[in-house]
């Protein structure tokens, strides 16, 4: 990713690239699977981040290399429509 300190523009980002989504929801397992079912036979990496102060919540870093912008748009999107994904970022 370039960043021109000079513009007001978006980084540029040369693909592939490697990129990382964090995922949110109420059950652990089920946040967990969605990554899996979304991801399918895509090389990733799926790790436990954190448990919200409350409980509420837990979160999975994911990461995999998305080779376009659309795919990553795709990859958002699925986490965002997902029944057991509250947030993704």
């Amino acid at each position: 990713m370039i960043l021109d300190k000079n513009t007001q523009d978006k980084p540029e980002i040369n693909y592939p690239t490697k990129w990382g989504f964090k995922v949110i929801g109420k059950d652990k397992i089920k946040v967990e699977q969605a990554i899996k079912d979304i991801m399918g036979d895509k090389s990733h990496s799926c790790n436990f981040s954190n448990t919200s102060k409350n409980g509420k919540f837990s979160s999975f870093s994911a990461e995999c290399t998305v080779d376009s912008k659309e795919e990553r748009d795709a990859l958002y999107k699925a986490f965002g429509e997902h029944d057991d994904v509250d947030y993704v970022i």
